[in-house]
């Protein structure tokens, strides 16, 4: 029984390596407004909303950091939904200064605009 627990506990740290370095590397490419439209087009924005849940630190500021990117004229119905928006607020008021500047910087171009 342990065995099982061990491989699955292997497995699920596993695939949150893989996403760390998936959004990670999501987040470096994004940069260039034409990797964010492959990204976009590909439907890498609900998977990258799905990583501000994650339990692993650097996942969230990377996918903090590819919205920063990503958001524009083309997609900001998308990433600037009330609940994606409420997540992101929530990393601002955070005790982290990663995600809280991270954050703050992202609402600051994307969302204050709005209000």
């Amino acid at each position: 029984m342990s065995f099982i627990l061990f491989y699955h506990t292997n497995i699920l740290l596993s695939c949150e390596k893989l996403v760390e370095f998936g959004i990670g590397n999501i987040s470096n490419s994004c940069v260039d407004p034409a990797n964010g439209a492959i990204i976009t087009q590909c439907d890498g924005i609900p998977l990258a909303i799905q990583c501000l849940s994650s339990p692993v630190i650097n996942t969230v500021n990377y996918a903090l950091g590819a919205f920063y990117y990503l958001c524009n004229k083309a997609n900001r119905e998308e990433i600037l939904k009330p609940e994606v928006v409420d997540v992101i607020e929530r990393y601002a008021a955070s005790q982290n200064v990663s995600f809280s500047n991270l954050a703050k910087a992202f609402l600051d171009k994307h969302v204050s605009k709005d209000k």
